[in-house]
């Protein structure tokens, strides 16, 4: 169950991501769907594009509202929100689907994740310091922990 819910996170994750590629508003998915927004309109916008190839076309020619100039990002931390009381369990346990997921999310190559995995749970207390913590206030211990970590400080730096 957790693998599969790891995997919705992930491609959802990968869905909205895909949307914004080339820039915000890029492709005719986004020029179709102009206005809306949730879930559906952002899938249905990520297919349009895929389907048509657009943002390839607009990226490499200037044109449906792409460009390559700024800087990608991506907003995995959303989904690290939207897992964090499996997340919370398997830090506690230095172990498991959810830890490797955000791992993952924070583009921590596989030679890295039992050094995260590890660091995390000595750190389970600064991570959770209460039961009231919020997402955000997770993901900025998250990220304090591992800028704190010369292994995992390097997949922060932009």
């Amino acid at each position: 169950m957790k693998r599969m819910l790891a995997g919705l996170v992930l491609l959802s994750g990968s869905s909205v991501a895909m949307a914004s590629a080339g820039g915000d508003g890029c492709g005719w998915g986004n020029a179709l769907f102009a206005g809306q927004n949730g879930t559906g309109p952002h899938v249905l916008a990520a297919t349009t594009n895929n389907t048509f190839g657009n943002n390839t076309f607009g990226m490499t020619f200037g044109t449906n509202g792409c460009s390559t100039t700024g800087k990608l990002s991506y907003g995995g931390k959303n989904a690290v929100a939207a897992i964090m009381n499996e997340f919370s369990e398997d830090v506690a346990r230095g172990e498991g689907d959810a830890l490797n997921t955000v791992a993952v999310l924070y583009g921590v190559e596989p030679t890295d994740r039992d050094t995260f995995a590890s660091v995390m749970h000595e750190n389970f207390a600064v991570l959770f310091p209460s039961e009231d913590v919020t997402a955000d206030e997770m993901i900025a211990s998250i990220e304090d922990v591992m800028k704190a970590d010369s292994t995992l400080a390097r997949y922060l730096e932009s």
